[in-house]
């Protein structure tokens, strides 16, 4: 850590801030405390979670609701009354939301969560009392039954949100939602944009330190930051350094280094002067930055594509059970040695992983680094192994490192560390390349259904393939994956190009 971050973390004055320079940094709090220490950041996940739990605080509460009026009041439920506590928790999941009042910091202050809570719920009691009228039901009868509806729905969200902003105070869970920053530069501009960081926005965001070639009191160079981004994981990357370092022609070059990151990219917008009205603008605390590069998938993305992954991965092992027992006896019968094979592959953010595969080759002549790719006649592949190379059975396993996280169902193909094309690694090869790890690797791809698989021989190949794998990454739907599961089946299982 240099020097100028452990005196910012440690609460100790850094000299070489000017006031000019913090003055014409800070922007106004919005009626919040200037001590509030914080600013809003909407996390991608966190809203659905609290809108899905809402939802089922209300249903929880109407079923309490009715068995009260039930057993209470009225055994033998009318049907007016049962329309009625469902219109009005519909009308509680219709009424249009204020998402920005789940911003972290907002979802856990009492104020703003009644101003987000209050409207839906006093709509959902007016419903309530709506239907029961235009029914014909007495007023005293009518607002009892509304004040009941209201009672329970108002206990079960008050305590969701205890129990929920009591989570969002611990540590870990703090920590989990902050976002981390890293910022490339070591001039004055970089240092003020830390200082502001540390000192009003430690609730929402947490710097990972700052990053330059040029050296000064930074914690690594950019190649550096690469490197624990990969290990540590890093949120956002904004770029601040003078004009006078290279201005957009160096905020480019930057951006080509950073292209295999998993982060988003900003740039302080007065180094964007060329050509950049087409660039989006996004509010950062109290910055207004320009966004050069996002993530390929946000989290809910792949909060979605996961699940999606776990259910279908259990189901398929669920009904291929049976072919994995008589292919992993066909193996054992037919040359000796194990059932799989275990093999290093580069995946998601540029980390190594062992895949799993029914065994192929004769065990003494496996090539566990793939220093050389399999080929048609290839004379290592046992009998047994060309017909599943052939029908695809080979990758079955694989299923198993969706299980465990390592890979997706669908998603760009991992190649061995060692792989090469045109008689150079992957990534030397083409430099595109190592944008495929933005997502998770999968059994299948976009290319493997369009025709790229198999050996890859020239730089022609490579070029192809990444060409497709990009297309998926920039289209991917949940739809995109389950079309590309069904064309499998259909055409690669067949394909002539396996082998």
């Amino acid at each position: 850590m240099s020097e100028a971050l452990r005196q910012l973390k440690n609460g100790e004055p850094d000299l070489s801030l000017s006031t000019m320079g913090e003055s014409r940094l800070r922007l106004p709090h919005l009626g919040r405390r200037a001590d509030d220490g914080s600013f809003s950041y909407r996390h991608p996940v966190l809203p659905q979670i609290v809108i899905l739990s809402d939802a089922l605080c209300v249903c929880l509460a109407v079923m309490a609701c009715i068995a009260w009026q039930r057993l209470y009041d009225m055994p033998e439920l009318s049907g007016a009354l049962l329309l009625a506590n469902i219109m009005a928790a519909g009308a509680f999941f219709l009424f249009p939301r204020n998402v920005p009042l789940l911003d972290i910091p907002d979802v856990t202050r009492l104020s703003a969560q009644l101003r987000y809570l209050l409207p839906p719920v006093l709509f959902g009691a007016m419903v309530f009392c709506g239907v029961l009228l235009m029914l014909s039901w007495p007023m005293g009868v009518t607002l009892r039954r509304a004040s009941e509806w209201l009672v329970f729905v108002a206990l079960m969200l008050a305590a969701e949100r205890i129990v929920g902003t009591y989570l969002l105070h611990t540590d870990a869970v703090a920590h989990r939602l902050a976002r981390r920053v890293a910022i490339i530069g070591s001039g004055p501009a970089a240092l003020r944009m830390a200082a502001r960081i540390n000192a009003g926005m430690q609730r929402s965001f947490r710097l990972v330190g700052l990053f330059d070639d040029r050296g000064g009191k930074v914690d690594g160079t950019v190649e550096e930051l690469v490197v624990r981004a990969r290990e540590e994981g890093i949120d956002a990357v904004i770029m601040n350094f003078s004009p006078e370092e290279g201005g957009q022609q160096h905020v480019m070059e930057e951006l080509w280094r950073l292209r295999g990151m998993l982060a988003d990219v900003y740039v302080v917008p007065t180094l964007m002067t060329e050509d950049c009205h087409g660039w989006p603008v996004e509010r950062f605390g109290p910055f207004s930055l320009t966004v050069l590069q996002r993530r390929p998938l946000s989290e809910w993305d792949m909060l979605e594509k996961r699940a999606f992954d776990l259910t279908a991965s259990m189901l398929l092992l669920l009904a291929l059970s049976p072919v994995l027992v008589l292919v992993a006896l066909a193996i054992k019968l037919d040359s000796r040695g194990p059932v799989l094979f275990c093999q290093p592959r580069l995946g998601y953010n540029n980390l190594y992983f062992d895949v799993f595969k029914f065994r192929s080759m004769y065990t003494d002549m496996a090539d566990r680094d793939a220093a050389r790719q399999t080929s048609r006649t290839d004379p290592r592949v046992t009998r047994v192994g060309r017909w599943i190379r052939r029908l695809s059975i080979d990758e079955l396993p694989q299923l198993f490192n969706v299980l465990r996280g390592d890979m997706s169902l669908v998603g760009p193909r991992p190649h061995a560390p060692q792989t090469r094309a045109g008689g150079q690694l992957l990534h030397e090869a083409m430099e595109e390349y190592v944008a495929r790890h933005r997502v998770q690797p999968g059994i299948t791809g976009w290319a493997q259904i369009n025709g790229s698989r198999g050996e890859l021989v020239t730089r022609d190949d490579l070029r192809r393939r990444v060409v497709l794998d990009l297309e998926y990454i920039r289209a991917w739907s949940i739809w995109l994956d389950i079309k590309i599961i069904f064309l499998t089946v259909k055409r690669e299982i067949f394909s002539r190009n396996a082998f």
